[in-house]
């Protein structure tokens, strides 16, 4: 059911009053002003009705209840002169037909109109200059004069907080729907669309602009933001649709916030099955290693929406794991939640952990990432991202887990450092294991995450806030980006569907330009790239690539019944070789051989070796390498000379 428009309602009661006003006044004015005689005033008593009804019908045919007061003008004027007299034509040809005019004086006919127009006009325009008043003192006293993108029902919503506002003159609208140009919304015009929005703002003399369209796509957004930062003003937007509809009655004010920079990358909504996902998590004892990271938190925050029955989050780092058990308290007072210091390749702590908890799906997210760093630090990345895997993920054998899902990451397709190739072998030891375990081992893969912990995202940012440069490691250097939330969602989302044994491949949509993004951090900042802040290209640290992949050549890419997760269809592994593999990098890593430790990474994932690499397994087995930690530029010719 249509609730009618309280505005509208108003103006609808104001005018019938103004109507029997305008009516009764005539007839008193005929009589001068004293009691009309008994046959007189009983035949104005028997023509009211009819006299209001019919001037209703002609009011509304003609428009008044569609009229902003905020607006009233000469055009206005001309409506209520139309419509008195029109309405008393129609009541003379009524009462003529009916009474013949019986005790109705002809100068009533005459004062009626008049009175009416008095009547409905004099309100219209008394608040016409009221409002013109207040807004002239709000310009006086230095308020914003913001322009608002969008004429929708959340731009409308906004629009009346700044109409209430004294620090704030609204000035109208812009928006692409042809049908709403020239209307007014809240007593504002629509003033045009999108394309002709930079001349708007000079012609109206516009402060800052307001971008209130929440069901905007990411290609809209961009687009809105790029058109926007032609005007060289200030804009601000209303957070993007969240999925609930009955949001858009709140956004007001309060909601406003910067433009960031995951709003441009950030994909459109992801559609989720949460009644399967929920299906996985309610009830069960949920264990989360590296609990208290950027993807870590999240994941934990996300589950403990889902009713676990318990949570525990194993997690290296002190202060990370008071920050997320202090977080996961405040806002979930009823969560059972067990907080545990560990290092995931400690197999004592590992193992008490498991017995004490008894977990029922455990989320692997404790990992080294940090691509330039591990390269120098080789056994580190492997003890941890390898053999530390290899202990949650026999704990999670031996301990009856239901569901054993290893977060991963492109830079395990074709890696060409020393991080990618310790993730990779992570993610095969999850596919033997699967072979030989009644646990599901489930390997989720994705690419780089917005804000995350030592991102590239918090760079920029810090190097903006000191007044730059921005250091870029090359032009054509192209990431895959997705925000944390969105992220640890399909992670719950690939775990729910997971039968065992497979690579689940987030759709990371298309690869970003690093420098694009530096660019649009620059500008968000409100600064200009190239004059305000610098950008300085560093060249490619050691283990890094121009460009990432989400799965390898001889891996099959196949849909699944959710379109923003893909199967990569995984070369199967047999587990007791690939035991004895893990079982030597652990004894190189526990006599500090990275030597050694290089080599059988080597040979389980060959591809680490680049095309420009040219030094063989001999050469690294002898130690004739002068520098092991850059596997992609070791041996450079001048090296080799």
């Amino acid at each position: 059911m249509i609730k009618p428009n309280p505005r509208t309602l108003g103006v609808f009661l104001h005018d019938l009053i103004m109507v029997v006003m305008a009516w009764e006044l005539a007839w008193f004015a005929r009589f001068n002003f004293s009691m009309p005689p008994a046959s007189f005033w009983e035949a104005n008593l028997k023509a009211l009705p009819f006299v209001i009804t019919i001037q209703t019908l002609v009011n509304w045919r003609l428009g008044l209840y569609k009229g902003l007061w905020r607006f009233a003008s000469l055009p206005d004027l001309w409506n209520i002169l139309r419509a008195a007299g029109v309405g008393v034509i129609a009541i003379i040809l009524f009462s003529f037909i009916v009474t013949r005019l019986d005790n109705i004086p002809r100068s009533i006919l005459i004062f009626y109109p008049v009175f009416l127009v008095i009547f409905l006009s004099i309100p219209r325009l008394g608040y016409r200059f009221w409002k013109d008043h207040t807004l002239s003192l709000k310009s006086i006293s230095g308020a914003q004069r913001v322009l608002v993108v969008g004429a929708g029902r959340a731009g409308e919503t906004v629009t009346r907080d700044l109409l209430r506002d004294p620090r704030y003159v609204a000035v109208g609208f812009v928006d692409d729907n042809p049908l709403l140009y020239k209307r007014r919304i809240q007593g504002l015009p629509v003033l045009g669309n999108l394309e002709n929005l930079p001349g708007i703002v000079k012609e109206h003399a516009v402060d800052s602009l307001l971008i209130a369209i929440p069901s905007a796509s990411k290609e809209q957004i961009k687009r809105i933001v790029s058109i926007c930062e032609e005007t060289g003003k200030p804009f601000q937007m209303l957070p993007r649709f969240s999925g609930d509809i009955s949001n858009l009655d709140n956004w007001g004010l309060e909601n406003v916030r910067n433009v960031s920079i995951d709003d441009l990358l950030g994909r459109d909504k992801v559609e989720l099955d949460w009644a399967v996902i929920k299906q996985g998590i309610k009830g069960k004892k949920i264990l989360v290693t590296g609990g208290g990271g950027s993807i870590g938190s999240e994941l934990c925050r996300q589950i403990a929406r889902l009713d676990p029955a318990a949570i525990m989050i194993f997690e290296q780092g002190e202060f990370n794991l008071y920050t997320i058990d202090r977080s996961l308290k405040a806002d979930f007072p009823e969560l059972v939640l067990e907080s545990r210091l560990g290092d995931v390749h400690d197999m004592v702590a590992v193992d008490a952990a498991f017995r004490h908890f008894q977990p029922d799906v455990v989320f692997h997210a404790a990992a080294y990432k940090h691509v330039p760093l591990l390269q120098e630090q080789v056994r580190e990345a492997l003890r941890n991202n390898v053999i530390g895997t290899r202990v949650v993920a026999d704990a999670a054998d031996r301990y009856g887990v239901e569901k054993f899902v290893l977060i991963s990451t492109d830079k395990a397709v074709n890696p060409t450092s020393v991080m990618g190739a310790s993730k990779r072998v992570a993610e095969m030891l999850c596919e033997a294991k699967n072979t030989v375990s009644n646990t599901r081992y489930i390997t989720v893969r994705f690419g780089n995450v917005l804000g995350s912990a030592g991102s590239v995202v918090p760079l920029f940012q810090q190097q903006i806030k000191t007044g730059g440069p921005v250091t870029v490691t090359h032009k054509e250097m192209t990431r895959f980006f997705m925000t944390i939330p969105e992220a640890c969602q399909l992670i719950l989302q690939a775990g729910a569907m997971g039968k065992g044994g497979e690579i689940f491949v987030l759709d990371m949509g298309e690869p970003v330009s690093i420098l694009y993004l530096a660019e649009q951090m620059i500008k968000l900042s409100g600064k200009r790239p190239g004059i305000d802040i610098k950008i300085t290209f560093t060249g490619l640290r050691p283990g890094e690539k121009l460009s990432e992949e989400l799965f390898h050549q001889e891996e099959d890419l196949v849909g699944t019944e959710h379109k923003k997760i893909l199967l990569a269809k995984q070369r199967i592994q047999e587990w007791q070789r690939f035991e004895r593999n893990i079982e030597q990098i652990e004894t190189a890593c526990g006599v500090y051989d990275e030597k050694r430790a290089l080599k059988i990474i080597l040979e389980l994932v060959p591809e680490l070796m680049h095309e420009e690499t040219e030094v063989s397994e001999k050469e690294v087995d002898n130690g004739k390498s002068a520098d092991h930690s850059n596997i992609i530029i070791m041996k450079r010719k001048e090296e080799k000379q």
